[in-house]
């Protein structure tokens, strides 16, 4: 036997000696066998890719800290074991199923598996676990049925199975749930009645199923429930229903949401209630006045809009100190507006929005001088024929759930501290260098509609229920979504009492605040309602920090002596071991290390891009949750993410099998920096760190012209919308073969690589396959073509460049104009075998091209459509030098968009571009036009003369 090998059997020997002391000491103090088999049956039957789970195979699961496994502390007195107190897997991105041996934790207080991709249904045998207090399975792919044994958890204080896809209806046995004060169980399918068994329940304080399928009626009795503060059932199907007036006698109920609920009948008398704040009844067909008694003065949100009142506006509208909404919008009111709705409001700074759009109002009763922060909206009244109102009658309309708030309490400069720590501004106005810890939190059912009004109080409430000081908390942004729910980024920071002081959280103080979202021992706020956490954040020194539990020792002297002895023997023997493979691997990593650090200080030189660190990008995208992927493609998987300073961004994240060398990813970083226009997509920052290079790009909030074409969206896009959008594109492509510096040619130009943004003005994206355009010879000739390998999708591809491998400006002609035809007919380049080149010529030398015109975009001008055809037939030739270059092409779009008739342009009611910062003609000069399109629908024996048909939406 050779020394080594004996050497590394002795190590083992030792190891083993060290091991069986450390089990032999702790008969008293392993996890109960059966919750180690359960907790092995639950790891199989789930997926893990990002191997969060890896060390549930080793050692035992209370002593070795397996990922997301809490016990007690003790062993307990009756078995000698101990027991799994909390299972928090929380946004760990696994997927598969729950096991039913989940049911075998039966000491658990907490399952959570929130916000992961779990499909499956909910085990039955989770209501053996009679200890339960809390069950959290919010934002997963749950299915099935809810379990009827979960009615029989006697101590459960919340159940959470939101934001899954669960059916079937509410079990009869949730009536036994005595403790429950929580039912979060919206954006699911439940159907059905609502049980009016439900309505005995004691302790019941928030009940929300919105935006499920729920019918029937409304059961009259949940009046009864003594605790009720929130009921929000908005987006179910009670036809027919009317809302009982016994709802009036919630005496305790702060929010009441039921807006579009096919709800009928009279608005009932709400005034009974003291202390409501938010009402919504919107999108029903109630009929009727508004009742004339009086409103809580608490009340910050009123909206009745869209239904089918009638009668006046109350007087008592006037008397609400906290309002910030007010909409009666689309109903049938009467007689004048009543100006003491915004001239008796004594704060101003909090903002007031008056929806009065689409009534019978006439006048307004008053002042027209309107407040500072109070926006009115009185657009489709007789009142907008007064021109003392018509300011008040534009048709913009301000979303007020599209509030956006970044404001920070930290007043400090420029970030210059090390990732993770960040510039901490202590009580004294100094900044220092300090970790936080970092929360993904939102508020699911807040009972206001301006965050701002509220933004103090919410920071003092949060920091005195988590214990700590109103300045150690950086509110970092808050950002209202659909619901309306508003997310929010927190910040923690550690107390600074002098410089000396830390700057992290010890262990057991950060362990105590991550305890009190995760236990939700955070107390409910009336105003802000019941919140939920969306994700942790433990980066730099809080990595390990919840896997470093401590755990009282019932260890003998005899046993800890023993342990001592065998772990420094070990530790001896494999410090050796360890020692020489570093000694060996460090030559190796130097040269590594070298190189990196040469290549990024070559990145801080890149003028207008900034260096991301991994940890940035981890948390920008709740570490590459798959909630926070919106794409992927042969570089690798897109991501949405918000970074520091609340700015919203895509995160390209290549694959492996993607990587470039250093050389090759700094040029195309530099050549990226030097590409501005606004129709090409920006290059933001990058990332080339743990062996990871990510681009950071802005984000394109309506995705790829691709998924509008593929009637993935709702909204169709108009003709004139699609004009826009081919401008656009054109545009972006002739800057990069003639104003970029060098011209580039981008050589995959696609229907996906053509982003919308949030007004759907396009930009043309992605350039990891673009190549520079040839540069002038000895004698200053510049040669047509580049010689290179045949790179692009199939489809677009220009069949010269396919052949020749010869690539030249004209090949990106050939694929815009490949994009033209998805534009007119919505097909793919190739579907079905059949390709949409030789698809439109076939159609249009038939005179049956109106069988492929999109019938999705409605009626449109039918000259004009036969021009943009003609474009993109030339686009397609199959000769380069037939091929229009890309200045004829934007040229020949002016042409078509200029012939519009201005009633298309003005009905682009999806689209909010500048036409003439465009380029494009105003709407003002078409009455100067010699030639528009004629906007008609054309008939059968039209189609002879190849005329393009104006086809209605199928």
């Amino acid at each position: 036997m050779s020394a080594s090998r004996a050497f590394t059997l002795g190590a083992v020997l030792l190891l083993w000696l060290c091991c069986s002391s450390l089990l032999a000491a702790q008969k008293d103090g392993i996890t109960d066998p059966v919750e180690v088999k359960a907790l092995q049956d639950i790891r199989n039957s789930l997926i893990d890719i990002n191997k969060n789970l890896s060390n549930w195979r080793r050692g035992d699961p209370c002593t070795s800290n397996w990922t997301g496994v809490l016990c007690f502390d003790e062993a307990n007195k009756e078995d000698g074991y101990l027991h799994v107190r909390e299972l928090q897997l929380l946004n760990m991105n696994l997927s598969g199923t729950l096991s039913p041996s989940l049911g075998n934790l039966t000491y658990m207080e907490i399952l959570d598996f929130m916000w992961n991709t779990i499909n499956g249904s909910i085990p039955p045998a989770i209501g053996n676990i009679k200890s339960l207090k809390l069950l959290l399975l919010n934002g997963n792919q749950l299915t099935g049925s809810l379990p009827e044994e979960l009615g029989h958890l006697p101590i459960l204080d919340r159940i959470q199975i939101d934001q899954n896809h669960i059916s079937g209806p509410i079990p009869k046995s949730f009536a036994n749930l005595n403790k429950t004060k929580h039912f979060h169980m919206n954006n699911n399918s439940i159907s059905g009645q609502i049980p009016a068994e439900l309505s005995r329940l004691p302790n019941l304080v928030h009940f929300l199923l919105d935006n499920n399928n729920l019918s029937g009626t409304l059961p009259p009795d949940l009046y009864k429930l003594p605790k009720l503060l929130i009921l929000q059932l908005d987006n179910n199907h009670f036809d027919g229903s009317t809302i009982p007036s016994s709802y009036g006698n919630m005496t305790k109920l702060l929010k009441l949401s039921l807006r579009n609920c096919s709800l009928q009948g009279p608005m009932p008398d709400l005034s009974r209630i003291p202390n409501l704040g938010y009402l919504d009844l919107s999108f029903n067909q109630l009929a009727g006045p508004v009742p004339p008694n009086k409103l809580s003065k608490n009340i910050t949100t009123i909206d009745l809009s869209n239904n089918a009142l009638n009668g006046t506006i109350p007087d008592y509208f006037s008397e609400l100190p906290l309002l910030q909404l007010l909409s009666i919008a689309n109903n049938s009111l009467t007689g004048s507006v009543p100006s003491t709705i915004w001239q008796t409001r004594t704060n101003g700074n909090e903002g007031l929005n008056l929806h009065f759009e689409n009534n019978k109002l006439s006048n307004i009763n008053g002042s027209t001088s309107l407040p500072q922060n109070v926006t009115l909206w009185l657009q489709g009244n007789p009142a907008c024929s007064n021109s003392s109102i018509v300011q008040f009658c534009t048709s913009q309309i301000v979303d007020v759930n599209n509030q956006s708030s970044t404001e920070s309490n930290v007043t400090c400069p420029v970030q210059s501290c090390p990732p993770p720590f960040e510039y901490f501004q202590t009580p004294h106005i100094s900044c220092v260098c300090s970790a936080p810890l970092i929360f993904g939190y939102r508020l699911k059912s807040p009972g206001f509609t301006n965050f701002i009004a509220y933004r103090v109080a919410f920071q003092e409430y949060l920091t005195s229920g988590l214990e700590l000081n109103l300045y150690q908390l950086n509110l970092s942004s808050a950002l209202w979504e659909e619901g309306p729910r508003l997310q929010m980024l927190l910040k923690l920071f550690p107390v600074y009492v002098n410089q000396n002081s830390s700057h992290i959280f010890n262990d057991s103080e950060a362990r105590r605040i991550i305890s009190m979202f995760t236990g939700w021992n955070i107390p409910d706020s009336d105003v802000f309602g019941p919140y939920e956490l969306l994700y942790i954040t433990l980066l730099g020194p809080y990595t390990n920090v919840l896997s470093a539990t401590p755990r009282k020792s019932k260890l003998s002297t005899g046993a800890l002596v023993g342990i001592v002895v065998g772990a420094i023997a070990g530790a001896v023997t494999l410090s050796a071991l360890v020692s020489l493979l570093i000694l060996r691997k460090r030559a190796g990593n130097y040269r590594a290390i070298t190189k990196r650090r040469r290549a990024s200080k070559a990145f801080m030189k890149i003028e207008g891009v900034k260096y991301f660190s991994y940890a940035e990008m981890a948390l920008a995208t709740n570490n590459f949750n798959s909630s926070s992927q919106v794409g992927q493609g042969g570089y690798g998987r897109v991501y949405k993410g918000v970074l520091a300073d609340g700015r919203v961004v895509a995160i390209k994240r290549a694959e492996e099998s993607s990587f470039q060398g250093e050389t090759e990813f700094l040029t195309e970083i530099e050549l990226l920096s030097r590409v501005h226009h606004r129709n090409l997509v920006s290059l933001i920052g990058f990332c080339d760190e743990n062996g990871e290079q990510m681009l950071v790009y802005e984000f394109m909030s309506n995705g790829t012209l691709r998924d509008h074409l593929s009637a993935k969206t709702k909204e169709p896009l108009s003709f004139a919308t699609r004009m826009s959008i081919a401008l656009a594109s054109a545009k972006g492509i002739l800057y990069l073969h003639t104003e970029a510096d060098p011209p580039i040619f981008h050589r995959d130009v696609k229907a996906s690589n053509i982003l919308l943004d949030s007004r759907y003005n396009a930009k043309v994206a992605d350039f990891g396959l673009s190549k520079l355009a040839p540069v002038p010879n000895i004698e200053g000739d510049v040669p047509g073509h580049i010689s290179t390998v045949v790179k692009g999708t199939p489809g677009y591809l220009d069949p010269e460049y396919f052949l020749t491998h010869k690539l030249t400006d004209k090949s990106d002609v050939y694929s815009l104009g490949v994009v033209f035809l998805e534009l007119l007919t919505g097909m793919q380049p190739i579907s079905h075998g059949k390709n949409i080149v030789r698809e439109v010529n076939i159609a249009y030398q038939t005179g049956m091209l109106f069988s492929l015109v999109d019938g999705r975009m409605g009626s449109y001008p039918s000259d004009c459509v036969d021009k943009f055809l003609t474009l993109a037939m030339k686009c397609c030739n199959d000769e380069t030098d037939e091929r229009p270059s890309m200045t004829d092409v934007v040229r020949e779009l002016e042409s078509i968009w200029n012939m519009m008739p201005e009633s298309e342009i003005t009905a682009m009611d999806t689209v909010s571009t500048d036409h003439t910062e465009m380029g494009m003609a105003s709407p003002s000069s078409f009455s100067l036009l010699k030639n528009p399109c004629v906007s008609s629908e054309v008939s059968g024996s039209d189609l002879v003369s190849g005329v393009v048909p104006a086809i209605t939406p199928r």
